[in-house]
């Protein structure tokens, strides 16, 4: 086994929409970078981008996430309103079971760490 250092390394970019179910406003491009995803598929680590617009989101019972702003600024609202706003330099967990809405105020680019248990 070997480390994994993002800056050695040139993944292959993946690019999305939010599903239209999900929409709030805008339709960003989101552009994901996977720079390692472990056997089993449920750890996995990249960087992350998305132009301006808002969805919402849904965690599964079992699924978490560590992001951290590179640049630009984001915030995340919860189903009871409550809103944090996070920027370049600052970082969030997002709980397994969060039910939300993410929204992009300005491009951002981020770190993202994701684990996702399996059921069994």
């Amino acid at each position: 086994m070997k480390v994994i250092a993002f800056s050695q390394q040139s993944p292959q970019a993946i690019v999305d929409h939010p599903r239209p179910e999900r929409l709030v406003s805008g339709n960003p491009q989101r552009t994901t970078w996977l720079h390692y995803e472990n056997a089993s598929k449920e750890f996995s680590s990249g960087i992350w981008a998305s132009e301006p617009g808002s969805w919402r989101i849904e965690f599964g019972p079992n699924e978490e996430e560590f992001f951290s702003i590179i640049e630009g600024l984001a915030r995340v609202h919860d189903e009871n309103g409550e809103v944090v706003e996070v920027r370049a330099g600052e970082a969030l967990v997002i709980p397994a079971g969060f039910k939300g809405q993410f929204e992009v105020v300005e491009p951002v680019k981020k770190y993202f760490v994701v684990l996702e248990r399996n059921a069994g």
